[in-house]
């Protein structure tokens, strides 16, 4: 099943996590297995996400570690500005991202 754009952005972000991890794990001397195929994955994954979204993705992340950022009870969990209601309705169709008022973080929403 295609997953939407949206959650492909979460994973990549996702992954780029893992891999920083994973460096400063080397740094401190661990031996730290999967680097590369976390690399392979995340090179697929930027060629299914679409340009705007990735070039969005980089803008924020110069700013952010985490560029994307959950919402819960229509809260930004990335600064805790209040969302407007309307973001809540049309975010379920996954028809389109929406970003932070305040922040400017990719939003998703959380169950």
């Amino acid at each position: 099943m295609p997953k939407s754009q949206l959650e492909l952005l979460v994973l990549y972000q996702d992954i780029q996590l893992m891999l920083y991890d994973a460096e400063e794990q080397k740094k401190m001397g661990f031996q730290v297995e999967g680097v590369e195929d976390l690399k392979i994955a995340l090179s697929e994954m930027e060629e299914t996400i679409q340009t705007r979204y990735i070039r969005t993705y980089e803008r924020l992340k110069t700013r952010y570690t985490r560029p994307i950022a959950p919402v819960s009870k229509d809260v930004c969990l990335g600064c805790f500005a209040t969302q407007p209601t309307s973001y809540k309705a049309r975010a379920w169709s996954d028809k389109q991202i929406f970003t932070c008022e305040n922040c400017g973080r990719i939003l998703y929403w959380i169950h």
